[in-house]
């Protein structure tokens, strides 16, 4: 997160208790991996406070290695495929889970992308001012083309969905994915992933809706 360790454990504590109130509001198995969205945001959190924590210490270099990549792999690998398979599990109209089917290409092509670069090129986690910045060494076209394929499977599925409250999810994401990049363009990584944190707290709400629109359709008053 942007700010400090204590800013980084404190978001994840409170996004991962979010986490599991949600996950306990599942009524249908197409819904679980929608509905673990906040707590592996919570845990992306834990994971960049520790890196606060380790940046300093060179004693802690294992701990660095290991919140940085546990962090990057949640953000680059997890996310591209996790959210289009989400909405895609929950989505009952057959043009629109047509759509989503073609969305998950993008995911999986940015999650390999971002598997092979987190393989094959150094990253190395700094604390620039009040960030950390996440420095590494892939060529700069190759990230740029990853990063807009990464967009189109992490935003678009919210703006397919049928279901409703998922435009404003996506209109959420899409919004702070802006901000992040014109105010902390050298810290997107962090800083977004941060208010994309928060934002999953949209996710509960959204649950709880969809499970009592099913109930008034199923008994109808």
């Amino acid at each position: 997160m942007c700010f400090s360790a204590g800013a980084s454990l404190a978001a994840g504590a409170v996004i991962s208790s979010m986490g599991v109130a949600t996950i306990l509001k599942v009524e249908k198995p197409s819904q679980v991996v929608f509905a673990s969205i906040p707590l592996c945001f919570g845990v992306q959190q834990f994971a960049e406070g520790v890196l606060w924590l380790a940046i300093p210490r060179p004693e802690f270099v294992l701990a660095k290695d290991i919140s940085s990549y546990v962090f990057l792999v949640l953000a680059q690998v997890l996310w591209p495929v996790m959210v289009p398979l989400s909405v895609l599990l929950m989505e009952e109209n057959p043009r629109r889970k047509r759509a989503l089917w073609m969305l998950l290409a993008p995911g999986f092509l940015s999650a390999i992308c971002s598997a092979y670069c987190l393989l094959f090129y150094n990253v190395d986690p700094r604390i620039v001012g009040f960030h950390i910045k996440y420095y590494n060494n892939i060529p700069r076209p190759l990230a740029n083309a990853a990063f807009v394929v990464y967009l189109s499977a992490t935003i678009a599925p919210f703006f397919v969905s049928s279901i409703k409250m998922m435009n404003l999810l996506g209109a959420l994401m899409f919004l702070s994915c802006l901000v992040a990049a014109i105010i902390f363009f050298q810290h997107l990584t962090s800083v977004w992933c941060f208010f994309a944190a928060l934002i999953s707290g949209v996710i509960y709400w959204i649950l709880i809706d969809v499970n009592r629109r099913a109930r008034l359709q199923a008994y109808p008053s």
